[in-house]
């Protein structure tokens, strides 16, 4: 799959990503929620090139155990 092709896969809304937050508020995903006691809920968001990158490391990781990739499930805990 092509770039772009495996962006629409997502949907995305402003925020800051948890690697690049200099670079302010721009197009992310929540990959994580994490709910520390008693402060609410926070989420951890990832920028288009945090994402392609992940993507990579889980296409990587499927061909090292032997099993399928399919990509769009950033942040998805897996079995």
């Amino acid at each position: 799959m092509e770039r772009q092709q495996i962006l629409d896969l997502y949907e995305w809304s402003p925020g800051v990503c948890f690697r690049h937050p200099d670079r302010g508020a721009v197009s992310t995903i929540v990959v994580k929620t994490l709910h520390p006691r008693g402060d609410g809920r926070h989420e951890i968001r990832a920028c288009e090139d945090c994402v392609i990158a992940m993507e990579d490391i889980r296409r990587e990781d499927a061909a090292r155990r032997g099993s399928e990739y399919e990509p769009g499930h950033v942040g998805e805990c897996e079995e």
